[in-house]
């Protein structure tokens, strides 16, 4: 039996005709007939009934096919193993990544670059931007996705999406709007040291409502930062982006997208980086907007 008994077989068995078959594989239809009887013969049994006006595959044509169809995806599978063993697409990808990176994307891009690249192994890390600035800088990290603004004159920056604030209390809270509400309320943000220009865009932010926040925990990760939310230590301004990635934590969320600050998350990478995974991520990054 060789690869195209299968490849001939499979055409006849899904479009049950023959001669159709034969004008989708560039073939004329008697060398088609000829190799489906070499193979009907080679396997013993019987894989077609047809007469002159139709085509019906038997019980036995129908388990082939299945098995059929899993031979051609291995096959296809192995050959692209195979090429990117030969253009050395394999070992580690070093990515690097902000608590407020929206997972539910990430994941569908790993999900493709797996398909892409299956010896290619991702290596994921929760840093700051500051930590991942200087990490792709000195090439620990062949990829980031962190919060603007990016200043490195070394680094290749790419626009992922613009996030406008969203007010996010505990279940049972009764915050509201009103600026007597929010300027006596305690808030919850990022160590400012940890995340300077979202702390200020996040000053900034409700300035534009009309006060200045008390600020009375500070956190270095987005989930501590709704943990303690929604534990009732008080409230706090996070990305609209993050409402549904922590749909087990009891929260609510008020939008503000009438207030003209936002922050914008974005992918960087080093401009002289040559990984050949590189190219696959940013083209993928359509996934995060």
């Amino acid at each position: 039996m060789e690869l195209r008994h299968l490849i001939y077989f499979k055409a006849v068995a899904e479009l049950l005709h023959f001669t159709k078959a034969a004008e989708q594989l560039h073939i004329s239809q008697p060398p088609l007939t000829r190799q489906i009887k070499e193979l009907e013969k080679e396997l013993g049994a019987v894989l077609f009934h047809r007469n002159n006006k139709r085509v019906i595959l038997t019980d036995a044509g129908h388990f082939f096919l299945g098995q059929c169809e899993s031979l051609i995806q291995q096959l296809d599978r192995s050959k692209q193993v195979v090429r990117q063993i030969h253009e050395s697409v394999s070992g580690d990808f070093q990515i690097g990544y902000i608590s407020s990176t929206p997972l539910t994307s990430l994941a569908k891009v790993l999900q493709q670059l797996n398909h892409q690249y299956p010896l290619l192994k991702t290596r994921l890390y929760e840093l700051s931007t500051a930590k991942q600035v200087k990490a792709l800088e000195a090439g620990k990290l062949d990829i980031g996705i962190l919060r603007a603004p990016v200043t490195s004159i070394q680094l290749e920056i790419i626009s992922l999406r613009q996030d406008h604030f969203t007010l996010v209390c505990g279940a049972s809270g009764s915050y509201t709007l009103r600026m007597t509400d929010l300027a006596d309320a305690p808030f919850i943000s990022y160590n400012s040291r940890y995340a300077p220009y979202y702390h200020q865009q996040f000053i900034t932010c409700c300035q534009r409502l009309g006060f200045t926040p008390q600020v009375m925990h500070e956190c270095n990760n987005m989930h501590s930062i709704l943990s303690l939310v929604e534990s009732g230590l008080g409230i706090a301004l996070v990305p609209s982006s993050i409402r549904h990635q922590y749909p087990y934590l009891k929260l609510q969320f008020t939008e503000l997208a009438d207030i003209p600050v936002y922050t914008e998350i974005v992918m960087a990478h080093h401009r002289q980086t040559e990984h050949p995974a590189l190219a696959s991520f940013k083209a993928l990054s359509h996934l995060f907007s």
